[in-house]
């Protein structure tokens, strides 16, 4: 599905800045108004005209905060955050040492802190302990009763953001009765931006730490606690769940299986085998003309690169190969729901991968590109997936009734 460019990657993202729209974090006339200033693959004229929207939206923000206009200085600091990260999206150069990158998402974190003081709902910004430092993280709660609820921990993906949780998931859970817990694990957001914590492919050492800062929080139903895993996440929740066994239900937003087979079924055999064999002087030239040939793969290596720690397109690749469900996906003992997205190419095939090798109760469900929901992650169709997703998780943690005596 092309929205608004023939890019691919420019039109994905661009469907996923509008898709926020349903719960407050774009206005579909700003998303065209924008995209139609910038050229097919132009990524300078992306960043600068996200970058003018974002800081124009920001200052209405301001402004009627000032002038004392909640509502409205809410509702325009939540599409400033999305639209400085969209901004920043393919800023992808020297990212750990770009001034440009620090600015857009720092100022993304706190267009977005600044609005969630004005929510209904109380938000609260956390600090989780993890190894010798802490992850930064929001607990989203439906009210402020301190009533133990079900609690859903939101685990981000390759690229996305620890504000990003809020249109992605935490809206739509809060007007269903569940808490979220979202936070940036290494690779991702502030985690990545702000302390230099790299991917790592065991997930349970984050995990644990999670749910163990919240079981400490009373507002939290210790037996109604949701792991759920988005984008890359579906892999990472998914490891995680093999070894965290305090989880009631589990939620693979899209399923993943093996992570390293994405990228190798897409390469040429000899640039793979030369990959495996460390002949990076052969591997990474050839990596740097498929790169310059299409804008999504020249962006998801380099954005690799930065997030795994690696030190070149091929170190990053074989980094990859640790993340792999292989021998432990049977470990999962929690009822768990796979998502499928019809469209999506790099993940073609491994929700289905996830489905045989688990033996807890699963139920795997495929959104179309009929329905508006075939894209990874099924941005553009939140709705359909907040539906499908929260429909599946009220059933999964409703009270098995008890037999009449």
């Amino acid at each position: 599905m092309r929205f608004l460019y023939e890019d691919e990657s420019f039109s994905f993202e661009t469907l996923r800045t509008a898709g926020f729209a349903g719960y407050g974090g774009a206005d579909l006339g700003e998303v065209v108004a924008t995209a139609r200033t910038i050229g097919e693959g132009d990524e300078e004229a992306w960043l600068r005209e996200w970058k003018r929207t974002a800081e124009r939206v920001h200052a209405i923000g301001s402004r009627a905060l000032a002038a004392g206009h909640r509502v409205s200085a809410r509702e325009a600091l939540l599409r400033a955050s999305n639209y400085y990260r969209t901004a920043e999206f393919y800023r992808r150069d020297d990212p750990a040492h770009d001034p440009e990158v620090k600015l857009l998402s720092t100022l993304s974190r706190e267009t977005f802190a600044t609005a969630a003081a004005l929510m209904d709902t109380p938000v609260e910004a956390v600090r989780i302990p993890y190894e010798d430092t802490t992850l930064p993280g929001y607990l989203f709660l439906v009210d402020d009763s301190g009533t133990p609820r079900p609690t859903v921990v939101f685990t981000s993906g390759f690229d996305s953001t620890l504000e990003e949780a809020y249109f992605a998931l935490a809206a739509a859970a809060l007007r269903r009765g569940y808490h979220v817990l979202a936070y940036d694990g290494p690779g991702q957001g502030a985690a990545l931006r702000e302390q230099g914590l790299v991917f790592r492919p065991d997930w349970e050492a984050v995990v644990t730490p999670v749910v163990d800062y919240a079981l400490t929080r009373a507002e939290i139903d210790p037996d109604r606690l949701v792991l759920f895993g988005y984008s890359l996440g579906g892999y990472l929740a998914a490891r995680a769940a093999a070894h965290e066994h305090r989880l009631a239900a589990l939620i693979l937003d899209d399923g993943l299986f093996d992570y390293h087979a994405a990228h190798t079924q897409v390469m040429p055999p000899f640039l793979r085998e030369w990959i495996e064999a460390g002949r990076d002087d052969l591997a990474d030239p050839v990596a740097g003309l498929l790169m310059s040939a299409g804008t999504q793969l020249r962006w998801a290596l380099r954005n690799g690169v930065w997030a795994f720690g690696a030190t070149s397109v091929a170190d990053y690749v074989r980094r990859t190969a640790a993340y792999t469900l292989e021998g432990v996906a049977q470990l999962i003992d929690c009822p768990t729901l796979i998502l499928d997205a019809e469209n999506d190419q790099f993940f073609r095939g491994q929700p289905q991968r996830v489905q045989a090798a688990l033996t807890c109760p699963h139920t795997l469900i495929t959104l179309t590109e009929a329905e508006g929901a075939g894209e990874h992650c099924h941005m553009g169709a939140m709705s359909r997936f907040h539906q499908v997703t929260f429909d599946w998780l009220d059933t999964t943690l409703a009270p098995t009734p008890t037999p009449a005596s």
